[in-house]
């Protein structure tokens, strides 16, 4: 396979997995795009936090068929290796693979050397693992290797652009969740090829470091091992409050840059004050206990205001949109449960459930489309009709979901008006616990 050579067949899949791609997200937002060059060969850097969601991320929301460079080990003979292939992933090979292996990387730096050529994009994650967190691992020597090697097979003619990456996911694994892709600055390996002439070890480090620094105000990291959980739990009670307090817009971009600033203090203040840290962990976890017993969750308690009224409106928007609801749940409900309770039961690292939601999806839905089809089209009786019905299936099996989750919103705005009419004293203490770690939390912060 030429892997520098536009491919049809790959153009064709993308463009269904994109679609696919947007019925599982509510938004994908892209930063920094006018950071990515225009003829110019490019290497993609990102994170990995999220399996296979962080590749998605990225060659679905650029322009470039981009070449991934993976560990060996994943090329198995048979099938999967003409699939990889097919996806334009090439085959990066280690010393834990055997030493007789490696010089199998010869055919795989000459090949990235065609892409580059071609101005083409490789992509391969620094971290060369994914963390299945809001945390990046130590970045490998990867990155700069091959890009050095590339340039001495090309003698030092490619002026090759690494493109730091961020992604940022409002959820790693639930259905209709937001990204963030910020796109940083490139970074010239040419600024670096003199040093490498003179010292390759030394200028190898060098790009490393540079790049781990470039690529770590892309992302959301938390530093903090002993209090991981922790702070993401008061990132997800205090987050949107945090948010409001530092700028009035609204925004995914606004909101990953709030919670960077909010885990960055929370970090300090695991470094400067350990008691403080701990007591403001043991609060969030109280309100969020205190929450759940009463079938709350903590963004009801925050936002209390005018609840009657927005019960009222939930409610009658609920009512009229109930028939596009029940025709979008009828035709997607046992592909989606389906899917749904595969992964859950089948795929214990959770950090893989998006993925292979996504695969299940592209893959298990069309059949289930063509069988529905086929169970109704007696009632179709033109063609067009049967084309109209295949196309609304997608689009109100998202309305669907958005409608379940409002009435599991609305259900718990219900069940915040029965605590404050019936048990205005209970309302009070919950209340009172939540103002008095927002309190806490806005000093500990600022």
């Amino acid at each position: 396979m030429k892997y520098e050579k536009w491919s049809l067949g790959y153009w064709l899949l993308k463009q269904y997995i994109r679609f696919t791609d947007w019925i599982i997200h509510d938004k994908v937002v892209l930063n920094g795009i006018e950071n990515i060059p225009k003829n110019k060969p490019i290497l993609f850097a990102p994170n990995h936090q999220n399996a296979l969601s962080d590749p998605m991320a990225i060659l679905l929301h650029t322009r470039f068929q981009p070449v991934w460079l993976a560990r060996a080990d994943i090329f198995k003979p048979g099938i999967i290796t003409l699939i990889l292939r097919f996806l334009k992933i090439m085959p990066v090979y280690r010393l834990r693979d055997g030493k007789e292996q490696l010089a199998k990387n010869d055919k795989t730096f000459a090949d990235s050397v065609k892409v580059l050529k071609n101005n083409g994009a490789l992509a391969l994650f620094p971290e060369a693992a994914h963390s299945a967190k809001r945390q990046m691992l130590p970045h490998k020597k990867a990155v700069p290797r091959i890009v050095f090697m590339a340039e001495e097979k090309a003698q030092n003619q490619l002026d090759i652009h690494i493109i730091p990456t961020g992604i940022y996911y409002s959820s790693y694994w639930k259905f209709n969740r937001s990204i963030l892709v910020n796109f940083g600055k490139p970074i010239l390996v040419n600024n670096y090829l003199e040093s490498y002439k003179n010292n390759a070890n030394y200028a190898t480090l060098a790009l490393r470091n540079d790049l781990e620094k470039a690529i770590t105000p892309l992302t959301l990291a938390i530093k903090s091992k002993t209090h991981y959980n922790c702070i993401e739990q008061i990132r997800l009670i205090f987050g949107n409050a945090h948010a409001h307090r530092l700028q009035k817009e609204k925004g995914l971009k606004q909101r990953f840059l709030a919670d960077q600033h909010l885990v960055k203090k929370l970090d300090q203040l695991e470094q400067k004050n350990q008691k403080k840290i701990q007591e403001l962990c043991k609060a969030a976890a109280k309100l969020d206990e205190t929450a759940r017993k009463y079938g709350l969750r903590t963004w009801l308690i925050e936002n209390h205001e005018n609840n009657f009224i927005k019960l009222g409106m939930n409610k009658l928007l609920l009512l009229l949109s109930f028939p596009v609801f029940a025709f979008g749940f009828i035709f997607n409900a046992v592909p989606f449960i389906t899917i749904d309770k595969i992964v859950r039961k089948k795929v214990n690292d959770y950090a893989f459930w998006s993925s292979f939601f996504l695969v299940l999806g592209f893959t298990i839905f069309p059949l289930f489309y063509f069988l529905e089809l086929w169970a109704v089209s007696w009632l179709l009786t033109a063609v067009w009709h049967k084309v109209l019905f295949l196309c609304l299936l997608p689009f109100t099996g998202k309305f669907a979901f958005r409608w379940y989750i409002l009435l599991l919103k609305t259900t718990g705005r219900a069940r915040l008006l029965f605590l404050q009419v019936f048990n205005p004293s209970v309302w009070r203490n919950v209340k009172q616990q939540q103002e008095q770690l927002f309190n806490d939390l806005n000093k500990s912060t600022r």
